[in-house]
């Protein structure tokens, strides 16, 4: 049965690209939508999708609104899958950098690409709404003079020309995506038991004096490795905090023993999904 997975962006996206990485082999269709909340919300409405999501970059930091969504919902993570962000200049067929007077993109695209594009002041840079909708809208219009900014993906999908490549600023930019599925698909979606190795979960401590550090002190205990701590205001309580925390760990049965471990000192815990590390080489 074909995979159906939902991603924020239009098809050629590096949401789009990085599910297809993910499932590599297999045959899956992606379910585009406009926004992260509309994302949320067709999981919500139709169990047998899966879903992909934006939750860190090493250049912009945490997406917090896209972990306030993920406690709310009741989708748990099977997987995470960490890719390169590397863009491209394309345009239609035959056109030339000379050829350009304007490039489109994503604002945060556009900023990430900003010292290249300065060396071509022929290039207006315009915001779009997204990168691989640019390179759709250049296409399905036939934009003469018109560049986009996007991935290498994009550019194919589109049949643009890519007029140069890694055009980014920083090389070393990567985003983590999480993987997820309603629990009642999650024991078949994610990888075996004794391959999990990574768990993400949500808690709240006390409002009172080295409450999360004697938090942190049972996981190092236990020999949890914290590889994120991320606070978030809780609003309406002042100067409150809840905490998104990832690690990994080598034994289950300690993660789980820690788990159980700082149950007393804290007020709410929730375990967001339990996965595999996803590894690759910079």
């Amino acid at each position: 049965m074909k995979k159906r997975v939902t991603i924020q962006g239009v098809a050629g996206c590096f949401h789009d690209a990085a599910a297809r990485n993910y499932f590599a082999g297999e045959d899956i269709e992606t379910v585009p939508c406009d926004s992260f909340p509309q994302l949320f919300e067709c999981l919500a409405n139709d169990a047998s999708l899966i879903g992909i999501v934006a939750i860190e970059n090493t250049i912009a930091g945490a997406l917090l609104q896209n972990h306030e969504l993920l406690r709310l919902s009741n989708h748990t993570i099977i997987g995470e899958y960490k890719m390169r962000i590397s863009h491209v200049l394309a345009a239609l067929p035959g056109q030339t950098i000379d050829d350009l007077t304007e490039v489109n993109s994503h604002p945060i695209a556009l900023m990430q690409c900003e010292q290249f594009l300065r060396r071509h002041p022929n290039l207006k840079m315009i915001e779009k709404f997204d990168t691989a909708g640019s390179a759709a809208e250049i296409a399905d219009q036939n934009l003469l003079g018109h560049g986009a900014v996007c991935g290498e993906y994009a550019a194919n999908l589109y049949g643009l020309d890519i007029l140069e490549k890694g055009i980014e600023t920083n090389k070393r930019n990567f985003t983590r995506f999480l993987i997820l599925a309603d629990p009642l698909m999650a024991d078949e979606l994610r990888p075996a038991p004794e391959q999990l190795n990574k768990a993400s979960i949500m808690l709240t401590t006390p409002h009172t004096n080295g409450a999360l550090s004697k938090v942190l002190t049972i996981f190092s205990f236990y020999d949890i490795n914290l590889s994120k701590l991320q606070s978030m205001p809780i609003i309406g309580r002042e100067w409150e905090y809840r905490f998104y925390v990832d690690f990994t760990f080598k034994s289950y049965v300690r993660y789980h023993q820690a788990l159980d471990a700082v149950r007393p000192l804290i007020n709410d815990l929730k375990i967001l999904g339990e996965y595999k590390e996803y590894e690759y080489e910079i």
